[in-house]
């Protein structure tokens, strides 16, 4: 299993701090702080490293062969930080996990390919390799290098969600998003409208598919197209999702516009359990086709979507699947419900918004 490291920078409020340190307790291996934060840090019970105090593993800021033989024969936890500049600093490097500290953190400028692949094969099994990252991109970069990847992630942030997504990358574990059964209001034919098909590089299985809606606050699930029918071959790879204004996830915290989605971009698959995977747009498709519009309700709040009106498109179901096309006033379908705003596909959790 990978490792997921938070580095929590010093200089961050601690309304920031705690925040982070909150979603780090949860979705972290191990929270890497500068020595003034240890004190709060251990009051979350999360595993820790820092250059001093009392924490679970020291961190030397430099290589120092003569220090790191004294901390291992002190039965310390030890990890080394390099940053791999050209050749002679993949050397120490290597020189380094003879030693077989516990980590060796590397921080690569510009991220290049070439000195973690020579740094995997020559210190496989003698240390871990955690891969200093700034972003995402970065993150899938390390963690596939050579196939075998680096050991884990040092991830460096701000953002709690940020790092919610960047755990769901490293663990590689389906994250959760919770999913209610709503009921159906209000069903209505509106006419012709710009519909989005979102191809992507997976296959989909019945219950999966994307969530998406009039709303940010309410994503409606809809199935991709799999289900079995005697006119039309299944297409498990496709969402026939909507609109080309409607929201989706593209990842567990943030939405785009259907309209804003191309080829090579991110976008969840979700099942009717709430799991979770990533994958990416291979084509968006876009063609006129007659909607519907369909109106839900739980507990008092009313949310909508709109679909193209086909027995192909159907809404996932705690059972099964039901098509558009036979759905009822008083049926239940599945869907996604958020508190707040958007700020750019941010969920806001503070501000108020309507939405009709």
């Amino acid at each position: 299993m990978k490792e997921l490291w938070i580095e929590i920078d010093e200089s961050l409020s601690e309304e920031e701090k705690n925040k982070l340190l909150k979603t780090a307790a949860r979705d972290c291996d191990v929270v890497l702080v500068g020595a003034k934060d240890v004190k709060n840090a251990k009051k979350t019970g999360a595993k820790l490293a820092a250059s001093s105090g009392e924490i679970d593993i020291r961190v030397l800021g430099t290589f120092d062969e003569d220090r790191l033989n004294e901390l291992k024969r002190m039965g310390r936890a030890v990890a080394v930080k390099l940053t791999i500049k050209g050749k002679e600093d993949q050397k120490v490097a290597i020189k380094a996990a003879e030693l077989s500290p516990n980590y060796i953190i590397l921080s690569c400028l510009d991220w290049k390919v070439i000195p973690l692949e020579n740094l995997i094969a020559n210190t496989r099994g003698k240390t871990k390799l955690l891969a200093k990252v700034s972003s995402i991109e970065e993150a899938k970069l390390a963690l596939k290098t050579l196939e075998l990847g680096a050991d884990g992630i040092v991830f460096k942030t701000s953002n709690p969600d940020e790092l919610i997504d960047m755990a769901a990358i490293v663990k590689e574990k389906a994250q959760k998003i919770e999913l209610v059964s709503v009921k159906v209001v209000e069903l209505r034919q509106i006419g012709t409208g710009a519909r989005v098909c979102v191809d992507t590089c997976e296959f989909m299985k019945p219950g999966e598919g994307m969530l998406v809606g009039c709303q940010s606050s309410g994503l409606f699930l809809v199935q991709a197209e799999v289900h079995e029918s005697p006119y039309v071959e299944t297409r498990p790879f496709r969402v026939n999702a909507g609109p080309v204004s409607l929201y989706t996830l593209s990842s567990p915290t943030k939405t785009r516009y259907l309209s804003e989605l191309k080829a090579g971009d991110e976008v969840l698959i979700v099942d009717r359990d709430g799991k979770v995977r990533s994958t990416n747009v291979a084509r968006v498709k876009i063609e006129w086709r007659p909607m519907i519009l369909i109106e839900a309700e739980y507990k008092g709040k009313r949310i909508k979507t709109i679909v193209q009106n086909a027995e192909t498109i159907r809404l996932v179901t705690t059972e099964g699947s039901k098509s558009v096309a036979e759905l009822k006033i008083g049926d239940e379908v599945l869907a996604h419900l958020a508190e707040g705003g958007r700020h750019f596909g941010t969920l806001v959790k503070e501000e108020k918004v309507i939405e009709f």
